[in-house]
């Protein structure tokens, strides 16, 4: 709450002691919604994907590599002249990009017709003219596809609505339409990109020429699993200079691969031996991990001459690629990359401490005195707990909406105490399990390991007390709240919140908050 600090100044001129002792007057009482580990600051977390790329590239530019683009869009001969022989091998498994082709529409008599009578009226001349331009202009290209509807209904001065329902009705040409495909594909490899990059500018700058680039690649594969997908990020390199040779490539995999944990590194040849490579240079890269010892990491090698001669390139390169999504996989010790790439499709983990911020009071007292009425009644239940019965303590005496109230925890059976033996249960996750269990050595394991969600029985009892007293009072009434024998978690107030209920039933996991409270709480009205 707002304080007036010039007021608090005087108090502490007057009398500091005084005005530190004073202090928590300032402070508003949160209900238990609000209050730890309901209360806390979630922290936002990047996407794994996203953040060994982030790393990736900082660990490029460090070592002196410039960042590249490089052409997502490969022409099918393009593939032949950097694969040769293999290229139809290659060509299998990549995507060639397709679209609709824009038909040639005619507007005949027939068809004008159907359009009036559509729209109500007939088509005039002029009207019919600007269609045939409109629709001419779609097929050679000067109309968007996206932009044709807005055209049509310009054309013919009418709604929108009524150009869908007659491109529908009239013209079944764009429905009839089918995909043909380009001899364009989607990058399957970086090295595709990297020729046509090279071929641009390799006479244009200074050599040695050391360029990254981290990017999208797509591959179409028989089916997706546990380690592929048809889209992954390729972290890929080249040095290119008269000098350069495959040492390169093992220095490169040491001082890029370290900045990731790894030590030790062991060189293997490839036996997939690419032909857009020089023979007996396609290396594998095996690195040792601290936690999961030897994993192939990454490849590199040396672009064969052949191949960039066709672009025109005249020295050595040499090109490392490693797969982000495989790298990830070992820096978040993943088993399954799709998970890792798309969680949100796969069931999520909830911890412990997740599933106790999950456990709140289905209701609260709203305002502060009946916050304040609960806060008493908790108070009054825990000091008389074992009175024996019938038995009645005011817990509270005060204005709440202008009238007096008297509030009371009774207990008119007889042979009996205030309150029941599981009034005092706390709720504690336990291996996923929510558990609501006394202060006993039985139940010292529970306590001890698991996590406590900082409730009880009696202050989610005492919350819905102050709850219905407030709402009662309101309206002038008197109440009196009684809780029972507790069976599932609205019995005692409770609820855990949806996301947290479909992780426990999906899960199989216990939910536990049985046990004889007994609580009663009245509420008077005092003339």
């Amino acid at each position: 709450m707002r304080f007036d600090p010039e007021e608090w100044k005087e108090r502490a001129r007057k009398d500091f002691e005084a005005a530190w002792h004073e202090g928590p007057q300032v402070l508003d009482q949160p209900g238990i919604a609000g209050t730890y580990p309901r209360k806390f600051y979630p922290r936002a977390r990047p996407h794994p994907i996203a953040e060994t790329i982030q790393r990736l590239r900082e660990v490029y530019l460090e070592m002196g590599f410039a960042e590249a683009r490089v052409p997502l869009f490969i022409e099918e001969q393009d593939v032949y002249k950097q694969f040769g022989p293999e290229a139809s091998a290659v060509l299998d498994r990549v995507f060639y990009l397709g679209g609709l082709p824009r038909p040639n529409v005619g507007i005949g008599k027939k068809r004008l017709e159907e359009i009036g009578a559509i729209l109500g009226r007939e088509v005039t001349d002029v009207e019919e003219e600007k269609l045939r331009e409109t629709l001419h202009g779609y097929k050679k290209g000067t109309v968007d596809g996206d932009e044709l509807t807005h055209e049509l209904a310009a054309v013919l001065s009418c709604d929108d609505g009524l150009v869908v329902r007659i491109m529908d009705e009239v013209f079944p040409e764009f429905k009839e339409l089918a995909p043909e495909s380009s001899r364009t594909t989607l990058r399957s490899h970086m090295t595709s990109g990297w020729f046509l990059t090279l071929g641009a500018m390799w006479e244009k700058a200074a050599l040695p020429v050391r360029m990254f680039s981290i990017d999208r690649c797509f591959r179409r594969e028989q089916e997706e699993g546990p380690t592929r997908l048809m889209t992954y990020h390729s972290a890929s390199c080249i040095v290119a200079g008269e000098d350069v040779t495959i040492e390169d490539g093992k220095a490169v995999s040491e001082a890029l691969l370290s900045a990731f944990g790894f030590t030790d590194f062991e060189f293997r040849p490839d036996e997939k031996r690419s032909k857009y490579y020089i023979p007996d240079t396609q290396t594998e890269v095996y690195a040792k991990h601290p936690e999961l010892g030897w994993v192939e990491v990454a490849t590199f090698g040396m672009y064969s001459p052949a191949a960039l001669a066709q672009y025109g390139v005249g020295v050595p390169v040499m090109n490392l690629g490693l797969g982000v999504e495989r790298l990830a996989m070992i820096e978040y010790q993943a088993d399954d990359i799709r998970a890792l790439t798309y969680p949100q499709f796969f069931p999520q983990h909830l911890t412990d401490l997740d599933l106790a911020r999950a456990v709140r009071p289905r209701e609260e007292p709203q305002t502060a005195t009946g916050r304040e009425i609960a806060e008493a009644v908790v108070a009054t239940a825990t000091e008389h707990a074992a009175e024996p019965s019938p038995c009645a303590f005011t817990a509270w005496e005060g204005d709440l909406f202008g009238r007096k109230v008297r509030v009371s925890v009774v207990e008119d059976e007889e042979d009996s105490k205030l309150c029941g033996p599981a009034t005092f249960n706390e709720i504690y996750v336990q291996d996923g399990k929510v558990l609501g269990v006394p202060d006993t050595p039985q139940f010292g394991k529970v306590r001890k390991k698991g996590t406590p969600a900082h409730l009880s029985y009696v202050q989610t009892v005492a919350a819905l007390a102050a709850a219905r007293i407030e709402e009662a009072v309101r309206c002038g009434e008197e109440t009196s709240v009684q809780v029972k024998m507790a069976k599932v978690p609205s019995d005692v107030n409770l609820r855990i919140a949806g996301h947290a209920m479909r992780y426990l039933t999906d899960n199989n996991k216990k939910i536990d908050l049985r046990g004889p409270v007994f609580v009663t709480v009245r509420a008077e009205i005092v003339e």
